[in-house]
């Protein structure tokens, strides 16, 4: 069996980057579930896959319906990799937004994997909605990308009655 290691990049982006590993015969499909869930994405929003040429141009279009080029879940990873360069992950068609994947290298098979699996991580998960990449916890004086909590957020007389103030 064979496994590919991938870079997930936001273009003109410095702080997120995601690096995963997928067989190569499983679908583009799963895939797209796969990205859905581990970016926290609504599961019932259009997107799509493009390939593209060594010059950028958008090749193939890939979508959960057939635009011509194939649709999910009859392509596979190996297929929509082979012709291109890159492959986008367009998860706001309406604003255009996407997550360029890039091969890093081939990978070894490990039969207790379950792929496709998150190998490395950077940055916070680009919001789907929004139409700029904002990671506030890089820029944190505090290192942690955790609101500061209050200690004393509630009088004792406020606490309902039988919990007491920490």
């Amino acid at each position: 069996m064979t496994v590919f290691r991938y870079k997930a990049v936001i273009p003109g982006n410095k702080i997120f980057m995601r690096e995963y590993e997928l067989e190569t015969r499983m679908s583009l499909f799963k895939l797209h579930e796969f990205l859905d869930r581990d970016l926290g994405f609504s599961p019932d929003q259009m997107t799509m896959f493009e390939t593209l040429s060594g010059k950028g141009e958008i090749m193939r279009r890939i979508g959960l319906f057939d635009f011509g080029d194939g649709s999910m879940d009859k392509v596979s990873v190996e297929d929509a990799f082979k012709d291109g360069a890159a492959v986008r992950y367009v998860y706001n068609m309406g604003k255009g937004l996407f997550l360029e994947l890039r091969f890093v290298s081939e990978a070894e098979y490990s039969p207790r994997r379950s792929y496709p699996v998150l190998v490395a991580e950077k940055g916070r998960n680009p919001d789907q909605f929004s139409s700029v990449y904002e990671d506030y916890g890089e820029f944190s004086d505090s290192g942690s990308s955790q609101p500061d909590v209050q200690e004393d957020a509630f009088d004792v007389d406020e606490l309902p009655e039988g919990e007491e103030a920490v």
